[in-house]
């Protein structure tokens, strides 16, 4: 088995698990919002993201580090949120069968505090294919797995976020002894980003 068919395989155990008919590997699930929102800017040209005042500071910066700026609610989310208006939800801290809403990027964190404890990883639920195959080329350097760079073409923006293949082994498993009805996980403290200047109304493209 070729080391991105590793990951293929967990990619695949992932999304049956959540419902999704595809889903995305990488090394985080910050970079999986990050590499999501990359994907939405390229279909619009509206680049204010609402999040919650109280979050992880990744979600703000994977904002930023696409090209947007956020705005801040004082909602309280748990288990999972969707980011304003976009299609994108974060789920770091949701992780049960079945639970992919359809029509969305559905982020999810197998961090070693969450519920898949690979360590190091993140994945991208969704139902566009197509979408699916250029975020595929987005983690890896803009790259196309298996094909030498410098028979590659290059059209797609570049990140270097993919999971490694041990994690992927690590991660396939973990699933076979996933329950189905996991528990959200408690909410954790965060800062109140509305008083950091750097995620003000600021466009940052």
């Amino acid at each position: 088995m070729k080391p991105y068919d590793i990951v293929a395989a967990l990619e695949e155990r992932v999304a049956e698990y959540a419902g999704a008919p595809c889903a995305v590997a990488v090394d985080s699930c910050t970079n999986a919002l990050l590499l999501a929102l990359r994907l939405h800017f390229m279909a619009t040209t509206e680049r204010e993201v609402i999040l919650p005042a109280y979050t992880y500071v990744g979600v703000a910066y994977s904002v930023l580090n696409a090209g947007g700026y956020c705005g801040f609610t004082d909602y309280r989310w748990s288990g999972a949120y969707r980011l304003g208006k976009t299609n994108i939800i974060d789920s770091a801290r949701r992780f049960r069968r079945g639970m992919y809403e359809p029509g969305t990027m559905y982020c999810l964190s197998a961090h070693w505090g969450k519920h898949l404890k690979i360590g190091r990883g993140g994945f991208i639920l969704l139902d566009n294919v197509d979408d699916a195959s250029m975020l595929r080329i987005m983690r890896f350097d803009g790259r196309t797995a298996g094909i030498p760079p410098a028979r590659d073409m290059f059209h797609l923006p570049g990140q270097h976020c993919y999971m490694l293949p041990e994690e992927a082994a690590r991660g396939l498993t973990l699933m076979n002894y996933m329950p189905d009805d996991n528990q959200d996980l408690p909410w954790d403290e965060y800062p109140d980003l509305r008083k950091f200047d750097i995620f003000g109304r600021c466009y940052c493209g």
